[in-house]
């Protein structure tokens, strides 16, 4: 079970990662007045409001919670 826990924080890490840095390039060409490379929607006037921020999100509160479980996992195993 650790190893599957293990293997889950670090997916949930890549995932994080690369949502908040396609967000961050999303964001960059927003505020100079450049148009959107990644895939996001044409008609986008807000980077807040495209699905990068939203998965950004979503795989934070993922990790997060993947980070507490792993701990309480240790913690488990260590009073054993």
């Amino acid at each position: 079970m650790k190893k599957f826990l293990t293997a889950q924080f670090v997916v949930l890490l890549c995932g994080t990662v690369f949502a908040w840095f396609n967000f961050g390039r999303e964001l960059y060409a927003w505020v100079d007045n450049r148009t959107c490379t990644l895939g996001c929607p044409g008609n986008a006037t807000n980077p807040f409001l495209t699905p990068c921020f939203g998965g950004a999100i979503f795989f934070t509160i993922a990790f997060v919670l993947s980070i507490i479980i792993l701990k309480k996992a240790k913690a488990v195993s260590a009073a054993k």
